[in-house]
């Protein structure tokens, strides 16, 4: 176990949070949380777990092993660094660079690069042996001003956005406007808690959005919708982003051609620009909750959204699921989209 730190994304309050404990346990690794702060998180674990938050998280921008933290002024952080064994850190003729970050919240008056300056001297000074370099350097030890705080460690990696921004829907080769960004998709699919080779179901395919995030972090997945116009669409997005579904079946939900999945994913049509067969959002919720029941393990869980207005998680406590956790996503005056987590007990 070690002392780690993350930057979450300021995207939203509390999912960042909710995705990367997700991950972790999903993986199966061990940790404990020492502190919540403003976009960023402490906690004990294994550094192995790193490379599962590289590959599955949509909304942590930064991994790093903490070396101390200490109020955001400068004689407190001079005295912290100079109480860090930083012979451990760098070893002899490597390279550094000092980064300092901040939150947007953050209103200290502490000049970052002033600060990544003056940071950068006395690790020099500490570890004369050692070498500052900008660009590509052996090492990156990276501050975080947060809630009149310095958190500060060495990077151990940085997530970029840019894949999600590559896969957002209009950029794809079929577009709908009912489709969900491309990182809350990914978030949502790590709620559910897949792992590698688990079979996600999503029984509203549109697009394909869950289904190709599902996809990118290693999972099989197959995917219904009611139209043949969204099924051929889902495929040629899958295509374009050259991923290989179980299936892709037009059918309605209420009728699943299978008989045992890992976990569901999915967003539902709310009966605007998506088609409902005349069916309120409220009834199609509650057809699919109870048709996936019996194809589901117990401990497997669902990760759906909807109208905030449904309150589904009464729908689906209703049916004899266990409510894990709900999460509002504000999308325009008139839909603000609840997240909810639901576990086959």
């Amino acid at each position: 176990m070690a002392n780690l730190f993350f930057q979450l994304s300021g995207e939203h309050e509390d999912l960042p949070v909710s995705e990367l404990k997700a991950i972790l346990e999903t993986e199966g690794y061990a940790y404990t949380i020492t502190k919540k702060l403003d976009q960023v998180l402490r906690l004990e674990a294994d550094p192995n777990c790193v490379e599962a938050l590289k590959h599955r998280a949509a909304f942590t921008r930064l991994c790093a092993l903490e070396l101390f933290t200490c109020e955001a002024k400068t004689n407190s952080i001079i005295k912290a660094l100079h109480a860090t064994n930083l012979n451990k850190t760098l070893k002899e003729n490597e390279s550094f660079v000092v980064r300092i970050k901040h939150v947007r919240t953050y209103s200290s008056e502490i000049d970052g690069m002033i600060l990544e300056q003056k940071l950068g001297e006395l690790v020099l000074q500490i570890a004369p042996n050692t070498k500052v370099k900008l660009r590509n350097p052996d090492k990156t030890l990276i501050g975080i001003l947060t809630n009149d705080k310095l958190v500060f460690g060495i990077k151990l990696a940085e997530i970029p956005a840019t894949p999600f921004v590559e896969r957002r829907p209009r950029k794809r080769p079929f577009f709908h406007p009912s489709a969900m960004q491309s990182k809350l998709a990914r978030c949502m699919v790590n709620l559910a808690h897949p792992r590698t080779g688990d079979l996600v179901l999503d029984p509203f395919c549109g697009t394909g959005t869950m289904l190709i995030e599902a996809a990118m972090i290693g999972c099989r997945v197959i995917g219904l919708d009611v139209q043949r116009r969204m099924a051929r669409g889902t495929l040629r997005n899958m295509q374009h982003f050259k991923v290989k579904p179980e299936g892709i079946i037009v059918t309605d939900a209420r009728n699943l051609p299978i008989n045992k999945i890992d976990c569901v994913v999915t967003d539902p049509p709310y009966g605007t620009s998506s088609t409902t067969l005349k069916r309120t959002t409220k009834q199609i919720i509650e057809e699919i909750l109870a048709t996936v029941y019996d194809l589901l393990n117990k401990g497997k869980r669902i990760c759906i959204a909807a109208p905030k207005k449904l309150n589904i998680v009464q729908t689906g406590t209703g049916l004899g699921y266990k409510h894990i956790e709900s999460h509002f996503v504000y999308v325009h005056r008139s839909l603000t989209r609840e997240i909810v987590v639901f576990e086959k007990v």
